[in-house]
């Protein structure tokens, strides 16, 4: 019988971890590919493109991507280093399963050139381009301690301040649970 994956839950805006740069993967074993696998299952089970490590608590530098939505298309990327980006910048909507709710206009490069390893260790590098490129900047961001939050136009700010004060009073009444004694 196989193990089961482990379940994530999400790390939301505004809990500290998500500001903390992520720390490089040193092992490719099995619980490697069990964190790769529990965070595809979270990502898909959120309805989610794109998921790093941090989303959901962990600090390595791992995500999982499936721009496509099709069953097969699931990428992980291991210590994932962007050593190129290029092409015209453009403007999508994006969101990010930390914000749940908000969304802002973001400008990014069309193109990425990444150089990283896959789960077994083997190092591989490749250009994206169009929305798998937007995903993997976004995630990267996360690896890196950069939010959507950080991305946003002054405007996007105003639009979605709510909701983002929504968030941080949801993360505050959280710590106050936790730290309460039961």
């Amino acid at each position: 019988m196989t193990e089961e994956l482990p379940e994530y839950d999400l790390t939301f805006y505004p809990d500290p971890l998500l500001r903390k740069p992520s720390e490089p993967v040193t092992s490719f074993d099995e619980a490697l590919s069990r964190l790769a696998g529990g965070m595809l299952e979270r990502m898909h089970a959120s309805n989610g493109v794109g998921l790093a490590a941090p989303q959901v608590g962990v600090r390595c530098r791992v995500l999982v991507m499936n721009p496509t939505g099709e069953e097969g298309d699931d990428r992980v990327l291991i210590n994932p280093e962007i050593i190129e980006r290029a092409g015209v910048e453009t403007t999508y909507e994006e969101g990010c399963l930390s914000f749940p709710g908000v969304y802002a206009e973001v400008r990014r490069p069309d193109s990425c050139k990444v150089r990283f390893f896959s789960v077994d260790g083997e190092e591989h590098e490749e250009e994206f381009t169009g929305f798998t490129s937007r995903v993997i900047q976004h995630e990267y961001d996360h690896l890196e301690g950069v939010l959507l939050v950080d991305r946003m136009s002054p405007a996007d700010k105003v639009r979605n301040k709510h909701v983002l004060q929504d968030l941080v009073a949801r993360y505050q009444e959280r710590r106050k649970r936790e730290e309460s004694p039961a």
